[in-house]
């Protein structure tokens, strides 16, 4: 399996790494956790449950092993966030266990998953302008901040808030279809995909609802075997 670059882990989430060849060597937990956590996310996007679910369980043990309760709160933010990614919104269950020792900044990313006002300055810095326009609900803003986005995970995750909060313009839409086709992301696709066929029907655009299609069955057909269904697509 291809494993994620760390730059596509949001600064919010991820396991802060010493990577200066001059300092003290990394700890192995540290090494371990944030590669299961990286190939979780992976996995989950791509529909590989199996995998995401073992790699997830690796993760917890390994900053379990240290007590921190900050890092096992980042690690259920970084779940919550593959879901909005993949458009699977339920609530952030895995996170609820440490909500009592969340701090501001993880209530606020948290806020934010839902597709809720949350305060921009606390927010990872490739998402404050998108929280900024949904503050405004500014949609044509908000389009142009997850698209400006470069990295590709915190780009889908951004789509995924703002149609959560309901401002997610077809453009939206469209850069979330092209950035998980581009990275292969199977369960990620397919529901955006399917949100994308449900809003042409909606709006009586049969001949594009029937060409999404199309590309859904590609995308399921060649999947077959390991790609999760999507679950809890919002209506358009």
């Amino acid at each position: 399996m291809t494993t994620l670059p760390r730059s596509l882990i949001a600064p919010a989430v991820a396991l802060t790494l010493s990577a200066c060849s001059s300092g003290p060597p990394v700890p192995d937990w540290k090494l371990n956790a944030h590669s299961a956590q990286e190939r979780a996310t992976s996995a989950y996007l791509s529909g590989k449950d199996r995998m995401a679910q073992s790699e997830l369980a690796r993760a917890r043990q390994e900053v379990g092993g240290t007590g921190k309760v900050s890092l096992a709160i980042r690690i259920e933010l970084a779940q919550c966030a593959a879901q909005v990614a993949a458009l699977v919104l339920d609530d952030c269950a895995g996170f609820e266990r440490w909500r009592i020792d969340a701090s501001p900044a993880d209530l606020a990313y948290l806020h934010y998953l839902a597709g809720q006002r949350a305060d921009a300055a606390l927010l990872p810095e490739q998402h404050r302008a998108v929280a900024g326009a949904l503050a405004t609900g500014n949609d044509a803003a908000a389009s142009a901040a997850v698209t400006a986005i470069a990295d590709p995970l915190s780009r889908l995750v951004a789509a995924g808030a703002v149609l959560r909060a309901g401002h997610a313009a077809p453009s939206v839409l469209t850069v979330a279809v092209e950035t998980a086709s581009d990275q292969g992301w199977r369960r990620a696709l397919l529901a955006w995909l399917q949100t994308q066929a449900l809003r042409a029907e909606k709006a009586g655009d049969r001949l594009a609802a029937e060409q999404v299609r199309r590309r859904m069955a590609l995308v399921t057909e060649s999947g077959a075997g390991h790609t999760g269904s999507p679950a809890n697509t919002p209506n358009p």
